[in-house]
Formats: structure tokens, C-alpha cells, sequence
């Protein structure tokens, strides 16, 4: 009798913690995948750059998402004017800016329709590079390839949206500030709109 009470309580227990993990196990199996363009307003030098990025988020609530999202900025040429004070000399140079950015944070979305608001505050790092090369992939594969090696600053990006879907398929545009630190805050007006798939 006490070994069928003890197998009873075992098998209770084995039911009693499956019912706790099923819905965090079923809520970790939704989530989104999706590519953007981006337009990123570079504040210090006032200069507009777009680019591409890929996002991956999954569900750990139906209303709270964890998400990751890294995306490259393509060559922007612009004119830098330098003054030799001794001579009042004025020297004109182009230079070749590209921008990798990758973040990661909580993504708070309201309502269950067809057109869902969200706010986000995501962090991660920007990465400025300095490169005449062609904007190409291998050119891409190298900037991630040598960020230790590079200028990277830490950046906080809060952000707000709107994503409509039918089905599966939506399309999402999302508005923030990027604002990255280096010898100082520095605020970047960036805008994102692609389509996103759900799983």
C-alpha cells in the first residue's frame, strides 16, 4: 500500500510539473523572423545612411517578446572640412562611413487584431567604419569579423511601432531614437519597415 501511495504521489508530482512547463514550453515555440531596410540619421555629421537588417524574436508571454536584430549600413560619401589654423587653408576629403548595428531587448506589444502598437528598449553596439571598398557581402563579412578590433560603442535604442498581420505574413515599421556613447550621448533618429513571418 505505501508503494502504490508513494508511486501515486510521484506520478502527481510528474503531472502537477508538466502542467507548469507546457505553457512556457508552448509560449518559447512562437516568435517572428524578418528582414527590414533601415534609414539611420547619423547626428553628428547629419548624415542619412540605409541599409538592410534581419530580426528573430521569440515569445516568452503572448504580449512580450525577446528579440535580436543586426543590420548593416552601406557606404554614405560625405565631405569633411579640415582648417590648417597657420595657413587658414581650407582641405576638402571624402570619407567612406559604413555602420553595423546589432541589438537585443524586450519588445511589449498591445492587443491581439489585425494592427498591434509595441514599444521596445533594446541595447547592444554600433560600429563605425572608415572603408573605400565596394559595399559588397564580403565587405560586410569583414566588419563583423574585425569588431573587436574596431570602434565599437555601446548603444540603447527605445523604440515604438506598429506590425499588421494576415496570417502568418505582416509587415512592421518600427520609429526610435539609437542613441550610442562615445565621449559623450549622442542621439540617431532611425526608422525600420519590413515584412515579418510568424511561427
Amino acid at each position: 500500500m505505501r508503494r502504490i501511495a508513494l508511486i501515486l504521489l510521484k506520478g502527481a508530482w510528474f503531472v502537477l510539473l508538466g502542467a507548469w512547463l507546457v505553457p512556457a514550453a508552448s509560449a518559447q515555440e512562437h516568435g517572428q523572423v524578418g528582414v527590414y531596410v533601415d534609414g539611420f540619421r547619423l547626428g553628428q555629421t547629419k548624415t542619412n545612411f540605409a541599409g538592410l537588417g534581419g530580426r528573430f524574436s521569440v515569445n516568452s508571454h503572448r504580449w512580450l517578446q525577446w528579440e535580436a536584430e543586426m543590420n548593416y549600413d552601406f557606404n554614405q560619401v560625405f565631405t569633411e572640412s579640415l582648417v590648417n589654423t597657420s595657413t587658414n587653408a581650407v582641405f576638402l576629403q571624402r570619407s567612406d562611413v559604413r555602420i553595423l548595428h546589432g541589438l537585443f531587448g524586450p519588445r511589449l506589444q498591445a492587443g491581439h487584431g489585425l494592427v498591434r502598437p509595441f514599444v521596445t528598449l533594446k541595447g547592444g553596439f554600433v560600429n563605425f567604419r572608415l572603408d573605400p571598398l565596394p559595399a559588397t557581402f564580403a565587405t560586410f563579412a569583414s566588419s563583423v569579423d574585425n569588431l573587436r578590433s574596431q570602434n565599437v560603442s555601446g548603444v540603447v535604442y527605445p523604440g515604438a511601432g506598429l506590425e499588421g498581420h494576415l496570417g502568418p505574413l505582416g509587415l512592421r515599421l518600427d520609429v526610435g531614437d539609437e542613441i550610442y556613447f562615445n565621449s559623450g550621448t549622442h542621439h540617431n533618429f532611425r526608422v525600420a519597415f519590413g515584412p515579418v513571418l510568424r511561427f
